[in-house]
This record gives structure tokens, sequence and C-alpha cells, in this order.
């Protein structure tokens, strides 16, 4: 129950991460409200100031108040739309060199929320004290009035100013590198490594446990249609065991996570237990919470996919073999990380899970994808646009090799078998040279030695 409810937290947390909106809108009130509050506490605090702090604090009139605030506001504002457009033309042009999805790692980089949150702020906090600024004859009413002149006020708006010319420079030296490729194959490794801690913690304990063999959904079950299209994002496993159990009958979510999900075709399944129809009352019941616990979203998200990261890796790599960019190099890069998130999974008893009742009857089955299959998403395209380079094959054998060094499982070590054999089939189709050929077999044969040992050591 801990481990659902964190996981669902976790959900919401990303979904906040990947809007751009939600931390300047927060600066914006904030600032609004700062605008407001701190020139009712200058007015009191005025004339008791400290004469060290008195000397600091911002010593011209209402006139010089206004050109500093007005100047804080407008450069701030120009500067905020120049940034931003720029910045989204450059991530523009470096998600076509490389993957159109790795836009969503500028989305969720908080260094970007802060620095548009302190812009914005900082713009909205310099127009809120200028209206509070006033001249001698600022009144309306024709009478002399003493100036108003909110000097802390002021002085702050300064700092944020001052502030937001670093953000700046730090901005851009942080784009510079974000924009780079070994930054973004990182960060996807670095959040794909981290759902799959989530999903799967390295000590054991998940949301429930695999079967021991492969679900079949009978003749007999009934659908559940989907009533949106889009992708599958969040299944609420909790929800679904819930009207299982009350209804006593099986449901089976037969999409995997990230999948492309068609409004009116099956998303779920569900049958008795007893083989005897699903009472029209019970099926009710049974689709009206698969329509809220089974949540599909406009885009795949990571928050349960654990192939998400490993697919923009692909994607990466793939891209990079295109004869187009032709850049082999970059696909090496991918596929190093690709290998190093499928060695820190590949002991974790990953695929389907299932959750029974109290009697120990079937009553919930979540697809997942298990080990062989992210195994295989991981190889199939770069074998297939990389056939011709065999570096790119050399990288492939060298994957295989390091997930076979770091697993003990039979089926594991089965599927790394399999691609091994399918590797050597590519290799044997292409017309290499001797040098080359020589090295891609000397990993070959270093994969097939750790697959050896590691086959001998079960």
């Amino acid at each position: 129950m801990t481990h659902r409810r964190g996981l669902r937290l976790a959900v919401l947390r990303e979904t906040a991460r990947t809007r751009l909106w939600p931390v300047p809108v927060a600066g914006v009130v904030l600032a609004v409200l700062a605008g407001l509050l701190l020139p009712v506490l200058d007015a009191r605090l005025d004339a008791h100031l400290p004469g060290p702090v008195a000397d600091v604090v911002f010593g011209g009139g209402a006139g010089a108040a206004r050109t500093v605030l007005d100047a804080v506001a407008s450069s701030l504002i120009t500067v905020t739309s120049l940034t931003f457009s720029l910045t989204v033309v450059t991530l523009q042009l470096a998600s076509s060199q490389f993957s159109p999805r790795l836009l969503r790692t500028f989305t969720q980089d908080r260094f970007v929320h802060g620095t548009l949150a302190l812009f914005l702020a900082t713009f909205t906090y310099a127009l809120t004290v200028l209206r509070t600024v006033r001249s001698p004859s600022d009144d309306g009413s024709g009478l002399a009035s003493a100036a108003v002149v909110p000097r802390i006020s002021v002085t702050v708006a300064f700092l944020l100013a001052v502030a937001s010319v670093v953000c700046l420079v730090l901005f851009l030296g942080h784009l510079a590198r974000e924009i780079r490729v070994e930054t973004m194959l990182a960060r996807v490794q670095t959040e794909a490594c981290r759902t799959a801690d989530l999903l799967y913690p390295s000590d054991g304990t998940v949301t429930s446990t695999p079967p021991d063999e492969e679900v079949v959904v009978p003749p007999s079950a009934v659908p559940v249609p989907a009533t949106r299209s889009g992708f599958l994002s969040l299944v609420d496993e909790e929800a679904l065991l819930d009207v299982a159990v009350a209804t006593g009958v099986t449901v089976v979510v037969g999409r995997l996570p990230g999948s492309s999900v068609v409004a009116g075709t099956p998303v779920a399944w569900c049958w008795t237990t007893s083989g005897d129809p699903v009472a029209p009352v019970d099926l009710d019941r049974v689709r009206a919470v698969v329509q809220t616990a089974v949540v599909v979203g406009p885009e795949p998200t990571q928050a349960q996919d654990l192939a998400f990261g490993l697919r923009q890796l692909v994607d990466v790599a793939s891209k990079a073999l295109s004869p187009g960019i032709n850049d082999p190099t970059t696909a090496v890069h991918a596929i190093g990380h690709a290998s190093a998130f499928l060695c820190s999974i590949a002991d974790r008893r990953l695929g389907d899970q299932v959750a029974r009742d109290d009697e120990g009857v079937l009553r919930l089955v979540v697809r997942r994808p298990s080990v062989p299959d992210l195994l295989d998403l991981a190889v199939a395209q770069p074998l297939r646009y990389g056939a011709a380079d065999p570096v790119v094959l050399t990288r492939v054998a060298a994957l295989l090799g390091e997930v076979a060094w770091c697993t003990s499982r039979p089926l594991v070590l089965d599927a790394v078998g399999a691609q091994l054999a399918r590797l050597e089939t590519v290799v044997d189709a292409q017309a290499f040279d001797e040098v080359e050929r020589a090295r891609l077999q000397a990993e070959v044969d270093r994969a097939r030695s750790a697959l050896t040992r590691a086959t001998v050591a079960r």
C-alpha cells in the first residue's frame, strides 16, 4: 500500500515537473504579494532604519525610483521573451538532429523553471512596486503631499535585477551544456533508472509478483473498451484489484505502459473464474472503474513505462544512423547508455504483474515488459539500421556481453544468447573486410564467453 501511494505521488510530481508553467506562475504570485506587502513594511521602517542600512538602501527621489523600476521591468520582460525564444529554437534544432522526444528533458529541467520564475517574478515585482511610488503632487487632490518612495522595495527590485543578470549568464552556460548529446543521454539514462527503482526496487520489494507462467485470456472473457484515444500512461492497480475482488472476476489490462490506445478498442478483459458469464451489474461496475483506473494521456510518460527512457536512447541511436546524419559515434554512445540501464535491471524480476485475493485466486494481471522485451528493444533497431557499420555492431556485441555479466537469471541469459545468434547472422550477411570482421568476432567471442560463464555459474 505504501509503495502504491508513493507511486501515485511520483506520478503527480512528474506531471508538475514536465510542465513549464507551475513554478513561474508561483513566482509571479509571490512577486505580487511581495510587491504589495514590502511597501507597507517600508512605510513603517523607513524612518527607523539604522545609519549603515540607510546608507545602503536606495536613496533617490520618486523620479529616480520610477526610472529604476521602469528600467527593471522593461528590460526583464524583453530578456525573458528573447532568451526563451532562442532557447526553444535551439532545442528544436537539437531535437530534429537527435530525437523530438528529447524536448521533454527541457520542459522538466528545474534550472529552466527557476530561471523563468526569477525573470517573470522580477518583472512583476517591479511593476507592482512602481504603482506605490508617489511624487509630492501625485495624490490628485491638488494639495501638497509628501513624496512616497519605498526605499527598501526599490532596493529589492535592484537586487532581483542583478540576480537575474547573473542567472542569465548561468542559464546560457547551462543551455550550452544541456543541448550536448552526451548530457541528454546521461539524463535520459538517469530518469530511466529512477523509474526502474520506483517500479522494481533493487531490494526485491515490488507491487506484486510476476506469474510463473503467462496468463492466457480465455475466449469467454469480456472486453472492456477504452473511452479515449492516446497513450497508456498510468494504471491504478489498487482500484482495479478492489473492484475485481468485490465482483469476483479476474481483470487483465492487456496494454503495455506507453502503448497506443484507440477509443472503442479493448484495453482490458474480465472473466469469472468459474467460467460463468459476468453479471451485467458487475460488468458495468468493472467498466466504470477501468475508465478511471486506466489513465490514457496525450503523450507517453515515464511514470510507469519502464521502456520510455530506453526507447529514447534507441531513437537517438537510430536517428544518428540515418543517411542524412550519419553519426555512428552518437549511436555508439546511446547504445552504451542503454547497456548501463539494462545492466541495472538485468537481475530484477520484471514482467507481467499479478495480484491475488486472500484465498489465492488470481484477480488482476497488468502487462509489463520483461527484460528480454527490453533487450530486444535496445538491440533490434541498431542491428537493422547499423547493420553495415562494424563499429555499431561491435558495440551491440559488447552490450550483450555486459548484460550477461550482470545477471544469472536463465530467462535473461537465454535472451542474450538469442540476440547473439541474431547478431552473428547480421554480421555474416555483411561484406566486411578481414580487419573489421576480426574485431567484430573478437567482441562476439567475449560476449559468448561471458554468456557461457554465467550459464555454467547458474
